[in-house]
């Protein structure tokens, strides 16, 4: 197995490389507003980091979101495209559970939950029993109409620092605590459940809402009959 894994659903730009034990090596980037510039060239660095070439990938992982549309759509194109080139399988994870495998929190520890900034003063979350364990589907909301639920409780990434105030139990950044995707992270999750038998996800998007831009309602035509 090498498995190329992919997340431009957060800030991050960021790409992986794992053979099914480990991870080879990975790469990231945070800024927003160049996810289509800078997912080609992190692919081309964790590939010549593991001395790989595309050809010798045999699937690709790529995070579904939730997240912002634009940033988003290009990993998903971008997986997309490498299968349909290579004549491989594509997968797509919830780009909040990658998140919350990196907590590498156990049972013991008990629950917590994941939030990456959804802009519009909302978060996407969800809440875990442990690193590979979802409690409930993800969800898109304002911090403010859910302070009671998350209070007290551990919370990862870096929806949980933009409201402290009602993420109280916001983890700081640190190993375990990431605050935005990492395609390690996605990777290593998506080689666990596949060697464990588990069906993946298709590789679609999960917007939970709808897109910023869209088509005005009742526009006036301007073209000649």
């Amino acid at each position: 197995m090498l498995l190329l894994a992919l997340d431009t659903a957060t800030p991050a730009v960021t790409a992986a490389l794992h053979d099914g034990e480990r991870v080879l090596a990975s790469d990231s980037r945070v800024d927003a507003r160049r996810h289509g510039e800078l997912l080609l060239p992190a692919v081309d660095r964790v590939l010549a980091a593991a001395g790989a070439e595309l050809r010798d990938v045999t699937a690709v992982v790529v995070g579904t979101g939730p997240g912002p549309y634009t940033g988003l759509r290009v990993g998903l194109a971008t997986a997309d495209t490498f299968g349909l080139a290579l004549g491989i399988p594509v997968h797509g994870l919830c780009t909040l559970d990658g998140l919350a495998s990196a907590t590498g929190r156990t049972p013991e520890e008990g629950p917590f939950l994941v939030a990456t900034d959804a802009r519009r003063k909302e978060v996407y979350w969800r809440r875990y029993a442990d690193a590979a364990t979802p409690l409930g589907e993800p969800a898109v909301d304002r911090p403010g109409e859910i302070a009671a639920q998350v209070s007290g409780v551990p919370a990862y990434g870096a929806g949980a620092h933009l409201y402290p105030e009602a993420f109280d139990g916001a983890v700081p950044e640190g190993p375990g605590s990431p605050l935005h995707a990492d395609a390690g992270a996605l990777a290593a999750l998506a080689a666990h459940r596949l060697a464990a038998g588990e069906e993946l996800g298709a590789p679609r998007p999960l917007y939970l809402r709808r897109p910023d831009a869209q088509v005005p309602k009742n526009y006036k035509v301007v073209t000649p009959r």
